[in-house]
């Protein structure tokens, strides 16, 4: 017999009103995760409040002391006590939850914040004198005058001093730092024309961990200075500009070459209206878009800035509000998949500067005599015995000349009937390196070509001309398929029988939660139809879109064109090879294979002769 529970009592229970200070505390453990959920709070609020200058000093990790200092518009010494009341905000004034157009709304930040810190608020606006008010695990003091030249400074020091046990579900300070940083660069890249300092003054000491000064020029000037400035130089010189609008969407930002992928998503950041968000439809679309260009294991950079009507999308989803949900999902992910699809066949054989950084890296000159010992020379080197003297070849010898024990095949193109033009980006062949790699010559240096990756490309996307021309081939069951499944999935899966049906995929209802499955793709073979619509409806519940069917397609055709391309050993004549690159100049994503890895390298002649130390 189970012992009874003490937590339950034998007498009706009695429900309370908690007070202010409980609520808040409640509150806090939705709004305020970590340091970082409060430092992304209180930078918004700066935000909001139009700033053009917004520092950031952390110590211990956010653990003792955040300060968030700005040059907005500030409040005025009655505001102060409103601010720190529960559900008081100036950013709307509640007639319409949807029509959102500011960062925070729900007034829930501050009094949560003083209800787990010491919290402390100075603010002055223009023309009035400054103001101070604090807050002491939800004790609230008096207002009183504070020096302040402009705008709002909030410290908050000892967070979670009022609720301990939170405290051991934080991270070690530097994770903790991490983790700040993470946030003020998202906001950094939401606001380039705003100036963003994050410093850390731990033990006493001040250090500027993250700097992104005010951009200048138009939306595009300035979002890629500044995503240069937050993710790098490699980021900004390999991403491709994305502006692209549909049934009002706008859609616009910067995404990187399939050639410059990551191994995790890490590079990857959305936004909606202006807000950093997490949102598993956009991350689908964004796999999607780069679908056929990258392999399982590799992810795409990206940084996107989606804009539309407030009233199309649905911000107060969470406290934190990190996810937001659109009320039309489908003409948002169509959006980013055709816009970074059509701006990846606009770059046409580009590949990323980063695959000509990694070749130069590779290749180490010979380490100077004071690392690697004295230098031997030639003259000093051990003889082989009392042998014949050496006598020089009075003929130079060539490439031929050479044993098989001393080199590679090289095949060596005619250069008198070769020129290099200004129009061919990758040069003239001028030879082919063990029956794979073409060695061609440009203007300002030299292109290494993978001679069956290239081809298998080509091939590739040919094929994917051709089905999407004459459509996709299917295939009649002689019996058609039934498949049980519960009401709601079967309804799913009939809202998109429209798009699969133009992959070969034919179903139809076959009575209550029941689909007859009538036809299959005919490249696809014998398909095991069970699986293939569970896995289907799989990606619709986690996307809310699928493109399995497609994905498998474009496998088959990727196989077909491996198998049919160029082999590994067989060599080319000159004109086969300058073909090859003048194909590759004119199609579309022919800077990687289909499987994301680079067809060529690109060698400029300043770093070959650097190189070789000759600059």
């Amino acid at each position: 017999m189970a012992a009874p529970d003490p937590n339950i009592s034998e007498t009706r229970p009695v429900i309370r009103q908690l007070d202010d200070a409980a609520i808040n505390r409640i509150a806090a453990g939705e709004v305020v995760e970590r340091p970082a959920s409060a430092v992304k709070e209180l930078v918004e609020n700066a935000l909001d409040a139009k700033a053009t200058r917004v520092e950031v000093s952390i110590a211990d990790g956010g653990k003792t002391l955040i300060r968030v200092t700005d040059n907005g518009v500030g409040m005025s010494a009655e505001d102060l006590p409103l601010a720190l009341s529960r559900h008081a905000t100036s950013k709307i004034d509640g007639t319409d939850l949807l029509n959102i157009h500011s960062f925070g709304f729900r007034g829930e930040a501050l009094p949560s914040l003083g209800a787990v810190g010491r919290l402390t608020i100075r603010s002055r606006t223009s023309g009035s004198e400054g103001a101070e008010i604090s807050v002491s695990g939800g004790t609230q003091e008096p207002v009183r005058p504070a020096a302040l030249t402009a705008g709002t400074v909030v410290e908050l020091r000892d967070l979670f001093y009022a609720t301990p046990a939170r405290l051991k579900f934080l991270r070690t300070d530097r994770s903790e730092m991490q983790a700040i940083s993470d946030v003020i660069k998202r906001l950094a890249m939401a606001e380039p024309f705003v100036t963003f300092i994050l410093t850390d003054v731990s033990g006493g000491k001040s250090r500027v961990t993250f700097r992104a000064d005010a951009e200048t020029g138009d939306m595009f000037a300035g979002l890629h200075a500044r995503l240069a400035c937050v993710l790098g130089r490699d980021f900004a010189d390999n991403a491709l500009a994305i502006d692209a609008k549909r049934e009002e969407v706008h859609l616009t930002g910067y995404a990187a070459l399939p050639t410059y992928s990551r191994g995790s998503s890490v590079q990857q950041f959305l936004f909606v209206n202006g807000r950093p968000v997490r949102d598993k439809v956009l991350m689908g679309a964004l796999r999607g878009a780069y679908m056929d260009t990258l392999s399982r294991d590799r992810h795409p950079a990206a940084c996107l800035f989606i804009d539309l009507d407030p009233t199309r999308v649905d911000v107060n989803v969470h406290p934190a509000k990190s996810e937001v949900r659109f009320r039309d999902p489908g003409v948002v992910r169509g959006l980013i998949v055709s816009a970074i699809r059509h701006a990846l066949a606009e770059a046409g054989h580009r590949a990323s500067t980063t695959v000509a950084d990694a070749t130069l890296g590779a290749m180490q000159p010979e380490r100077p005599a004071s690392e690697s010992g004295a230098r031997v020379y030639q003259m000093d080197r051990p003889s082989g015995g009392a042998g014949p003297a050496y006598r020089p070849d009075p003929q130079p010898s060539g490439f031929a000349d050479f044993g098989a024990d001393l080199s590679g095949r090289v095949d060596v193109v005619e250069t008198e009937s070769v020129e290099v033009e200004e129009d061919h980006p990758l040069g003239a062949a001028r030879a082919q390196v063990h029956e794979n790699y073409i060695i061609a010559q440009t203007e300002t240096g030299i292109v290494i070509v993978d001679g069956h990756a290239a081809h298998e490309r080509l091939v590739y996307e040919k094929l994917k001309t051709q089905m999407a021309e004459n459509g996709v081939a299917a295939q009649a069951l002689l019996i058609p398929e039934i498949i049980e499944m519960s009401d709601g999935d079967a309804a799913q899966l009939l809202a998109h029988a429209a798009d699969l049906s133009k992959f070969g995929l034919t179903i139809e209802p076959f009575g209550a939660g029941a689909i007859a499955v009538r036809e299959t793709p005919a490249l696809l073979g014998e398909v095991h139809a069970e699986a293939m619509l569970r896995d289907i409806l799989d990606e619709l519940d986690d996307q809310g879109s699928s493109t399995l069917v497609q994905e498998k397609l474009e496998a088959i055709l990727s196989r077909v064109a491996c198998h049919g391309s160029i082999r590994t050993g067989r060599r080319m004549r000159g004109e086969e090879m300058n073909a090859l690159l003048r194909e590759m100049e004119q199609t579309p994503r022919s800077g990687q294979c289909n499987h994301g890895r680079p067809t060529y390298v690109e060698l400029k002649l300043s770093d070959i002769e650097r190189l070789f130390g000759r600059t």
